[in-house]
């Protein structure tokens, strides 16, 4: 069996055994689970996995039926599984989201999961998860509000939105970075599929932007990437904050947390340099506002991992985007000539697209 089958099966048992069952009933919560990846790895043939998984989803049909089941968390990841793998527990549906209205925190959030990945924005069922949602928005429990955020942010009808916009709305002012940061994002949810609904809250969205927290910035750089590749020109107020906060991110003050493999927050920076590019683009007034930072970004991002060639990547673009300054157009010509020059192929391709 391979070591990440091996290392997924040892973390089955902390993932599933937050409640307060004694330890050993924890573990055999799970073993069903565990000894069904492992036979299922075991395997040498389709048909002998269509027939494994028909006899568990039956097993699974018959015990979420019985109104004594004791087990519903583990049965209903059981039936996630079966439903990755391409199979039909479409009969499990209803009983993720009894188990997100009724359960307990640790049942709550594997029907919440389950509700997630079992249904569409469409689905009729997903209705009968509203009421719930609006329950859990209000409640005092953080991990409560996490949860309903977090499936909101992901599935939620369309024709809804206004029923539970106002408690979103409010969450902008938690006192929690993690509920504005969810909070953001439901909102970004809500503007690609409903952008009229939330046009009234563009304020609070520039609010987020200079929220203390950078993870609640970072959020809200995804709704203003979307907002001004719609309508750069209305945003043009904004390039000198975006400028700031590249500076910042460039210069290392962000948490260590942001990091990977010693680079700042690389997302980051790329998202960045991609709003830059959309806000400099015939406008040689806003250009000039950013030059300075994207000489800095060229010159602090060597050419030593595949994330610093994306930032590269994405400043040499933004640079020949933006309204032409000779000597960083040279310097990204020196970066365009040290790819194709490059003896790696990608970065090869890389420099000639």
């Amino acid at each position: 069996m391979s070591d990440v089958v091996e290392r997924t099966l040892t973390a089955l048992p902390s993932l599933l055994s937050l409640d307060s069952q004694p330890g050993a009933a924890r573990l055999s919560s799970t073993s069903k689970l565990g000894n069904l990846i492992r036979r299922i790895t075991e395997l040498t043939s389709k048909h002998e996995e269509e027939k494994l998984i028909q006899t568990e989803l039956a097993s699974i049909k018959e015990q979420v039926s019985s109104p004594y089941t004791s087990m519903m968390k583990e049965l209903m990841v059981r039936a996630i599984y079966c439903e990755m793998l391409g199979y039909d527990a479409s009969f499990s549906y209803i009983n993720a989201i009894k188990l997100a209205q009724q359960g307990s925190a640790l049942e709550k959030r594997v029907g919440y999961l389950a509700v997630s990945l079992f249904l569409n924005e469409s689905h009729e069922l997903l209705l009968l998860l509203v009421n719930t949602v609006l329950k859990d928005l209000q409640s005092t429990n953080l991990i409560e509000v996490c949860m309903a955020l977090t499936v909101v942010s992901q599935i939620f009808p369309k024709d809804m939105i206004p029923a539970i916009l106002p408690l979103v709305e409010e969450k902008l002012n938690h006192p929690k970075e993690i509920i504005r940061r969810k909070a953001v994002l439901a909102l970004y949810k809500f503007y690609l599929i409903a952008p009229n609904q939330v046009q009234h809250i563009h304020n609070k969205f520039r609010k987020a932007l200079c929220d203390k927290d950078p993870g609640v910035m970072t959020a809200s750089l995804h709704i203003y990437l979307q907002m001004i590749q719609e309508n750069p020109e209305g945003y043009k107020d904004l390039t000198a904050s975006f400028v700031t906060i590249l500076k910042q991110v460039v210069g290392g003050k962000l948490p260590m947390d942001f990091n990977y493999h010693s680079v700042p927050a690389p997302w980051l920076q790329i998202q960045l340099l991609r709003i830059l590019s959309l806000l400099g683009k015939n406008d040689q007034s806003t250009s000039e506002i950013m030059y300075e930072v994207l000489d800095e970004s060229l010159r602090r991002a060597e050419m030593n991992h595949n994330i610093t060639y994306a930032i590269l990547y994405e400043c040499v673009k933004c640079i020949y985007t933006v309204h032409p300054k000779l000597d960083l157009l040279e310097k990204a010509a020196k970066c365009i000539g040290s790819f194709v020059l490059s003896p790696k192929i990608n970065l090869k391709y890389l420099g000639k697209i």
